[in-house]
């Protein structure tokens, strides 16, 4: 008689198995899974059978104790959303060993990809130049260029260097920026393999003509980027904000570009969406984009990808490769939100 194939449960709100696999590869989730589907508040309600027998949850729904308790045969939470909340008992999953594995790679390059396009928009005003035009207010030549500048041979800083940092340093590359990077959780030797040089968060913002926030937010980070350290910034320096609202006083990053100090770019907000009165709508000097950075069918058609290739080495006793996995150190220190849309 043939072994029974492992049982997945299926949470992954707010995506949908649909939008994460590619025909073929939903296929092939099903050619070699049980799959059971459930909303993520409904785990418990589960029958304990199906719940004793689970190798896997896709997505990031509560689990309790007395819910991990029922999960006799779980390898592992593969978190679909991207972001990791404090709602499981982290402590025990890593003390029985089972996996918590994220998925947010697939994100680095497109958002990378747009926060190198909002850094050009900052650098040569492509948009207010285009706009321009609807009011037949344009202006040519060298007098439209007054307050451009090169993104090529800049001073570029990070404020963080994970995924998406080590993403955009590849595509600025080709500019020869010089780069310095702040990075609390990564060693100087790290920062140096990838050609940047390990700065202070104060050498970081003052030096550099180009900022890009890369940063999770933290416990410890909320908030930390505010107006003393936007007035630090050069005149006319450019931020782009790129990972987390939460991570920049975002009223005192409105108010140090509306005096003029600093440009600015954004594609996540404090409120998402955003209320039509919200301030932010009407300030100059502002790119702002409606955090749809990473979500592109490819990088969702990939986290099926990466899925199915770590399952498949959890099936036969292997670590995972593709997916990176939860630090029992950080984990319980991550305080992003939830999104709401994919």
């Amino acid at each position: 008689m043939s072994q029974q194939r492992p049982l997945i449960i299926s949470a992954p709100h707010p995506r949908d198995l649909d939008l994460i696999f590619t025909k073929e590869a939903r296929q092939a989730l099903s050619d070699a899974y049980r799959i059971v589907e459930c909303e993520p508040d409904a785990l418990d309600q589960l029958d304990p059978a199906v719940l004793a027998q689970a190798s896997y949850v896709l997505g990031q729904p509560p689990i309790s104790d007395a819910l991990l308790e029922k999960l006799t045969s779980l390898k592992a939470v593969l978190n679909v959303e991207g972001n990791l909340f404090d709602n499981m008992p982290y402590d025990t999953l890593f003390a029985r060993g089972i996996h918590v594995l994220t998925t947010m790679a697939v994100f680095a390059e497109p958002v990378a990809e747009l926060g190198l396009a909002m850094a050009l928009n900052l650098a040569r005003g492509i948009i207010d130049a285009d706009q321009a035009f609807n009011t037949g207010d344009e202006t040519w030549g060298l007098e439209g260029n007054q307050n451009t500048r090169l993104l090529s041979g800049a001073d570029v800083g990070f404020v963080g260097f994970g995924e998406l940092g080590k993403a955009l340093n590849k595509l600025l590359s080709g500019f020869q920026p010089t780069i310095t990077a702040y990075d609390p959780w990564l060693p100087a030797s790290v920062l140096k393999q990838q050609g940047v040089t390990p700065a202070s968060l104060d050498t970081v913002l003052k030096n550099s003509d180009f900022v890009f926030v890369t940063a999770s937010v933290t416990s410890e980070n909320e908030g930390f980027l505010g107006a003393k350290e936007f007035a630090s910034m050069r005149a006319g320096a450019a931020l782009i904000l790129v990972s987390r609202a939460a991570v920049v006083n975002f009223d005192e990053l409105i108010d140090a570009v509306d005096a003029g100090h600093i440009v600015a770019a954004s594609d996540v907000f404090p409120e998402e969406p955003l209320p039509q009165e919200h301030r932010i709508r009407k300030t100059r000097n502002f790119i702002r984009s409606a955090h749809r950075a990473g979500a592109m069918d490819v990088a969702f058609k990939r986290m099926g990808d990466m899925v199915l290739d770590d399952m498949a080495l959890m099936d036969r006793g292997l670590p995972p490769m593709r997916c990176r996995r939860a630090e029992r150190e950080t984990v319980s220190m991550m305080r992003s939100k939830p999104v709401d849309k994919s």
